[in-house]
């Protein structure tokens, strides 16, 4: 079964093409540097380079691949949560390959794909635990199989990646500021500063950074202008010991509170023995490290993909795309793209029945 994957749900064009769980090949079009003059991303820049890049892409990939149009059994495109024009880029492009070629559609939750990922390189064993860390959104699901997700927490406010991005902004971090980050964390103390570890004192599973963002903020203005940095920063070459124990301690702070929440969901639900990563913030090494040190010390695992697919792409859309349409998931024209903020609905059917929600 040869499915391809389209990803546009922000700011990175990607095609993907997956046979019976193998990745083909993949290609993508960046606009970081597009972005990276107004320091984050414009939805309507972003929207018309997806136009621009779309067709390119797709060119591309069937030539390098030697696939035709003709062959693709199925057309898996990210349907949300994302930035509601360059959705709606990627949605019309899978729906006229559809019109044109009879193949099967399948709008993938983004949110999901990210998780499932994981098993591009190693079997994923359900249910498992999967934390989603990307720069929308941070969430903990319970996970029963591909197509069904139980929601165990998310965020109330902002998300541990808007966390890093508006730290790093703070510091004066080139854009996208998270790699740098990392590797400046790298060589400062993660003891520091004592940055406080935001809503943990509760018993819930959701997560909130919004404050930590605030005590960055505060800790930043009250440095003395002796022990302030150069700005921009665009290397972690010869950055002053400050500010590597700043990005030390924040990235601490960020890290400890996702395992405080994930080691309770472990308590609560001790047949969970798999920990799976996902999402932009998964790249960060300190994260993942601590992430297989918590399920080591809990008798289990931590599964996580390469940080190549930790970020936006379209692999892990061909490779969710290609698990759904193997139990004969499927979606019809009738397909919305579904911009953040609004729930993803379970609208896919198989064989004429609907999906049931978790």
């Amino acid at each position: 079964m040869l499915c391809l994957g389209i990803e546009s749900s922000c700011d990175e064009t990607a095609l993907a093409l997956v046979r019976d769980g193998v990745l083909l090949d993949a290609v993508l079009a960046s606009q970081v540097d597009v972005h990276a003059l107004f320091g984050g991303v414009v939805p309507e820049l972003a929207s018309r380079e997806h136009y621009r890049f779309m067709g390119v892409l797709f060119d591309t990939l069937m030539q390098r691949t030697g696939c035709r149009p003709a062959d693709l059994d199925v057309v898996a495109v990210s349907r949300g949560p994302g930035l509601l024009g360059s959705l709606l880029v990627g949605v019309a492009f899978a729906k006229g390959l559809v019109l044109g070629t009879g193949a099967r559609l399948l709008g993938i939750n983004h949110l999901h794909a990210h998780l499932l990922a994981a098993g591009l390189e190693e079997a994923l064993p359900f249910p498992a635990l999967g934390l989603l860390v990307s720069g929308g959104h941070t969430h903990l699901y319970r996970m029963e199989g591909p197509a069904r997700f139980v929601t165990l927490g998310r965020t109330l406010d902002d998300a541990a990646g808007e966390a890093f991005d508006k730290a790093g902004k703070l510091m004066g971090l080139a854009y996208p500021a998270g790699r740098l980050m990392d590797a400046l964390a790298c060589a400062g103390d993660d003891r520091a500063v004592p940055f406080p570890r935001p809503y943990v004192r509760n018993a819930t599973l959701d997560f909130s950074f919004s404050g930590l963002k605030t005590a960055a903020s505060a800790y930043l203005d009250s440095l003395p202008p002796s022990a302030r940095w150069p700005r921009p920063v665009t290397t972690a070459q010869g950055a002053s010991r400050v500010l590597c124990d700043c990005c030390a301690s924040y990235t601490r702070a960020i890290v400890d509170t996702l395992m405080i929440k994930v080691e309770r969901t472990l308590e609560r639900q001790p047949d969970l023995k798999t920990l799976i990563l996902a999402g932009g913030v998964a790249a960060n090494s300190h994260l993942r490290a601590r992430a297989r040190e918590v399920m080591r010390r809990h008798g289990g695992r931590a599964i996580m993909p390469a940080p190549a697919y930790c970020t936006d792409n379209a692999v892990m859309v061909a490779y969710a795309g290609w698990l759904l349409a193997r139990e004969g998931w499927r979606h019809d024209l009738s397909l919305e793209a579904i911009p953040r903020g609004r729930p993803i609905p379970d609208d896919m059917r198989r064989d004429g029945v609907p999906h049931v929600a978790a």
